[in-house]
């Protein structure tokens, strides 16, 4: 950042007074820029044994599968979020069943938070940020293929508990170091 969103001079980094870390603060007005992390809210949708997936047809990993994300809007909840990437990129109806994970992403500013859906019909299609969308068994999930290192991480549990027999709350914190 080199200027204030507020008056348009120049900022520099340091640590405001009462603060522990360094911020942008603008030399003339003294307006503090916070940079802090951004919340994605993704939605596992389920039909009867299956999950949707979506086959991603922009940068970055396009080609790839992963379950509908994105980052939240000012205005919505983390859940009508994860509803509404699900209708965009696969023209599915959900109603949130239930949060399955909290993961953060210290190294590059994101924290997911993943929600279970029930899908109200079997109707999807691709969206515009979907090259095809499927729905997938358990046994079928295309590992090889999967976008992001958290959205594996975030299905391999959600195996774990389907398997188990029980659903759980997932909350970690997900190093850079993680198995593309």
């Amino acid at each position: 950042m080199n200027f204030c969103s507020a008056c348009g001079k120049s900022v520099s980094r340091k640590i405001p007074l009462g603060d522990n870390v360094a911020r942008f603060v603008c030399d003339s007005c003294q307006a503090i820029h916070y940079h802090n992390p951004k919340i994605v809210a993704g939605c596992i949708p389920e039909w009867e044994d299956q999950i949707l997936l979506c086959r991603r047809a922009i940068e970055p990993k396009t080609g790839l599968w992963t379950f509908p994300a994105g980052f939240m809007e000012i205005g919505e909840s983390t859940e009508q979020a994860a509803i509404r990437e699900t209708k965009e990129e696969a023209q599915a109806d959900v109603e949130i069943t239930g949060l399955h994970a909290v993961l953060s992403l210290p190294h590059i500013g994101q924290v997911y938070m993943v929600f279970r859906g029930r899908m109200l019909t079997s109707a999807y299609e691709a969206g515009a940020e979907s090259l095809e969308v499927g729905l997938f068994p358990l046994t079928a999930i295309p590992w090889s293929q999967i976008a992001f290192p958290v959205v594996r991480e975030a299905l391999r549990r959600y195996v774990d508990d389907v398997t188990a027999g029980r659903f759980q709350l997932h909350l970690a914190s997900l190093s850079d170091r993680l198995p593309s």
